[in-house]
């Protein structure tokens, strides 16, 4: 039985590896830059039924399309001292945007990226007792 469950999991495994391309990887790992505010961008916002730009925003960004109709553009201001803004922008049938990626950022085609924000974290501390207290009453139930 164990021998059946491991040739299933390395099948699905393989299979999810075949079914991802190249370009899909790529284009994850580069949303996840821009999401993270690695990358320059420009966003421009227009009416096409005027032809007028509304608006035009460069920086390092963030955007979500949300089932509102509205665009939500988190902007970083300064990366050290942790500002940022939120702007939202309505989308309509008259209105539409398109987002640029300014310089480009080197990610990797192969492999995916595990970060972790350690600011973004919840300290915690667990004291020494508790531990023992926690152990003790385990190894009771064991006993028992």
């Amino acid at each position: 039985m164990k021998h059946i469950k491991k040739i299933i999991v390395v099948a699905l495994l393989a299979a999810m590896l075949c079914g991802c391309r190249e370009a899909d990887r790529v284009s994850y790992n580069v949303s996840k830059q821009a999401d993270n505010f690695n990358v320059m961008r420009r966003i421009t916002v227009f009416n096409t039924r005027t032809d007028k730009c509304l608006l035009q925003m460069t920086g390092r960004f963030s955007i979500h399309n949300s089932s509102e109709n509205e665009l939500a553009v988190v902007v970083e201001l300064d990366r050290k001292r942790g500002i940022y803004q939120k702007h939202y922008i309505y989308l309509n049938e008259w209105v539409t945007y398109t987002v640029e990626d300014l310089n480009g950022v080197q990610v990797s085609r192969y492999d995916y990226e595990l970060e972790f924000m350690p600011e973004m974290l919840v300290p915690v501390k667990v004291k020494a007792d508790e531990i023992k207290e926690d152990f003790v009453q385990s190894a009771e139930v064991e006993q028992e």
